[in-house]
């Protein structure tokens, strides 16, 4: 239950800069270029924040063993 609560949890532009260690103004142009799933609500856009742990998946690089 408290899982389904987390992945409905919508963040503000400033809440989710915040999380993701960005500018507002580059989660906005994100939005605006639809890089980024995003939530209308009324005038107000909001984002899940599931989203965050998303970002970081697509993100990560993996090591490389190092040569002998």
């Amino acid at each position: 239950m408290q899982d389904q609560m987390l992945q409905r949890r919508l963040l503000t532009v400033n809440e989710f800069a915040v999380a993701t260690g960005l500018k507002p103004k580059t989660i906005r142009q994100k939005i605006w270029r639809r890089e980024l799933e995003h939530v209308h609500i009324g005038r107000n856009v909001r984002l899940r924040a599931a989203l965050v742990d998303e970002l970081i998946e697509r993100g990560t690089v993996p090591a490389v063993e190092a040569r002998s």
